[in-house]
C-alpha cells in the first residue's frame, strides 16, 4: 500500500518536482502552498511524512510543525532556503525529523524520506526482535514497534527521539557523545546530515516528554564537555 506525504511548498514549480518524484518513488503525494489548510489536512487525516517548508506565507512552516507537534508525530522534513545554524535548531526544536537546505536534490530528499520512513517503521527492527527492557525496570524499548513505554504508557516520540533515547535506556550510565546520539538517531543512514548541535534540542524535547510521564526526576544527565548519560 502507497504511503502518503504531504508537501507544503509555496514555490510551485519546486512543489510540482518534489510530487513527481515522491510519486515516481511510490508514494502518493498531496501538494499545499498554505500553511493553514495543510495543517487542517493533517488533522483531518495525517500522512506518513509532511516535506515542510519554513517560509510560507500567513502561517509559516515553525507555527506548523508546533501546531502538528501538539496532536500528532508524523514525520516531518523541513525544507528551507536560510541556511544558518540557528535556523535549523529552531526547526529541529520545533519537533521537525530532518531539515533540508534550499537548493537540494529531489533524488536527496528521497532518500532521506525513505531514511525516515524505514526507521518510524516496524520493518526496521531485525527480524523476530522482540521487545526488549531497558536496565531500568520503568522502561521498555520495543525494537520491533519502535515504541517505548513508560510504566506501560507509550511515549509520543518522533523517529529521530526514539532512536536517541533508546540508545540512551538501553545503556545506562554510559556517557554519549553528541555524534555517537546523531549516528543512534540516524541507523547508519548517513543521509541525515545535522549538525552535532542539533541534538541538544531533541534532548531538550525528551526532557519535557519524560518530565511528562516521571515527574521531578531528572532522566537525561548533561556531561559538560562530553555529550548525555541517562539514569532512571
Amino acid at each position: 500500500m502507497s504511503l502518503d506525504i504531504f508537501i507544503v511548498e509555496d514555490e510551485p514549480e519546486l512543489a510540482a518536482l518534489v510530487a513527481d518524484y515522491a510519486r515516481a518513488a511510490g508514494y502518493r503525494a498531496t501538494v499545499f502552498s498554505d500553511g493553514a489548510l495543510a495543517l487542517d489536512a493533517i488533522r483531518r487525516q495525517p500522512p506518513a511524512l509532511v516535506v515542510l517548508d519554513l517560509m510560507l506565507p500567513g502561517l509559516d512552516g515553525l507555527s506548523v510543525c508546533r501546531a502538528v507537534r501538539g496532536f500528532s508525530n508524523v514525520a516531518i522534513v523541513m525544507v528551507t532556503a536560510r541556511v544558518e545554524e540557528i535556523d535549523r535548531l529552531l526547526g529541529l526544536e520545533a519537533g521537525a525529523d530532518d531539515y533540508l537546505c534550499k537548493p537540494f536534490s529531489p533524488r536527496e530528499l528521497m532518500a532521506r524520506i525513505k531514511a525516515i520512513l524505514r526507521r518510524a517503521g516496524p520493518s526496521a527492527a531485525a527480524p523476530g526482535s522482540a521487545p526488549v527492557s531497558s536496565a531500568a525496570p520503568s522502561i521498555d524499548i520495543d525494537g520491533a514497534a519502535r515504541r517505548i513505554r513508560i510504566h506501560g504508557r507509550p511515549l509520543e516520540l518522533t523517529p529521530t527521539e526514539y532512536g536517541i533515547l533508546a540508545a540512551l535506556a538501553r545503556r545506562p550510565g554510559q556517557v554519549f557523545s553528541r555524534a555517537q546520539l546523531l549516528d543512534a538517531a540516524r541507523e547508519g543512514n548517513a543521509s541525515l546530515d545535522v549538525a552535532d548541535r542539533a541534538i541538544d534540542s531533541h534532548v531538550k524535547n525528551l526532557r519535557r516528554k519524560l518530565d511528562a510521564a516521571l515527574p521531578g526526576v531528572e532522566a537525561i544527565h548533561s556531561i559538560y564537555g562530553l555529550g548525555y548519560r541517562f539514569d532512571l
